[in-house]
């Protein structure tokens, strides 16, 4: 099971999956994440995965669609302090090129 914390803070809004991003969560978290963009101004959304033991295709397939809403809505979807596994199956993929995975939630909002 996939809970997923929202913090609003100055310059975006931190949203942080704990759990497994698979194809049982990842529409879920998608319909989150697109209702928090939707819900902002063209701002910064930063998925904080220091707490998502786990990602998918499905998983990657929802990050990916939350980019390209971010984006087609004038803002930002940048990923922070990914786990080693998250880490891995980014490279693996080669979406950490499109992705950029930050080191820590604050150098996503400042970037």
């Amino acid at each position: 099971m996939l809970q997923v914390d929202i913090d609003a803070r100055d310059g975006g809004t931190v949203v942080t999956p704990r759990g497994r991003l698979t194809m049982v969560s990842a529409k879920t978290f998608r319909e989150t994440v697109t209702a928090e963009i939707a819900r902002g101004d063209g701002e910064i959304v930063v998925v904080d995965l220091s707490q998502t033991e786990f990602v998918d295709s499905s998983g990657l397939g929802a990050l990916v669609a939350c980019l390209k809403t971010a984006r087609q809505s004038g803002g930002d979807l940048r990923l922070a302090a990914p786990s080693e596994q998250v880490t891995m199956v980014l490279g693996l993929t080669n979406l950490d090129r499109v992705l950029r995975p930050r080191p820590s939630v604050d150098e996503a909002l400042r970037d």
